[in-house]
């Protein structure tokens, strides 16, 4: 079986738990837990024909008092860039860590995750913006973990890029 590591990067509160606890165990919480260092969960998924076994790595969100230490990021194979889409300062937040995550890792394949898309009536995240990270060539996919809109593509997704990189 293929093991690849997979690392959830964003800012505090985004939904990164949130994501991965909606696609491992297929759960909501609205209770609101801040992760303290580094969670980790795995899920076995099928991908062109293979078992591909994930080991997500649920980093603690960085804010203005605490930087997400890059050393957590060795040995992935890919990893999540979470925007909280109601809170655009999350979005450059996202571009400064992409920056800071291929300078530790190079280029690995990544998906910049607009988050919270049940909540669009409360969207700051421009479409224009959106089309502007779309032109660099990024893949970008709007999720809600709350719903689970999205979420098993964007996992899907990642392990496809990772099987064909």
């Amino acid at each position: 079986m293929i093991q690849k590591k997979i690392c959830m990067v964003g800012a505090f509160a985004t939904g990164k738990t949130s994501l991965v606890s909606r696609f491992v165990n297929s759960i909501f919480s609205e209770k609101y837990y801040t992760t303290v260092g580094v969670k980790i969960d795995k899920k076995t998924i099928d991908i062109q024909a293979k078992k591909i076994n994930l080991i997500l790595w649920d980093i603690h969100g960085e804010d203005e008092f605490q930087k997400v230490r890059m050393s957590y990021l060795r040995g992935s194979s890919a990893y999540l860039l979470v925007v909280d889409g109601t809170r655009n300062n999350t979005l450059e937040k996202a571009f400064d860590l992409q920056t800071r995550v291929e300078n530790t890792l190079g280029q690995v394949p990544f998906i910049l995750v607009l988050n919270k898309w049940d909540m669009t009536e409360e969207w700051e995240i421009e479409t224009t913006e959106i089309d502007a990270v779309i032109q660099k060539g990024w893949t970008v996919m709007k999720t809600s973990a709350k719903n689970g809109l999205g979420v098993e593509e964007v996992f899907q997704t990642i392990a496809k890029k990772i099987l064909d990189g």
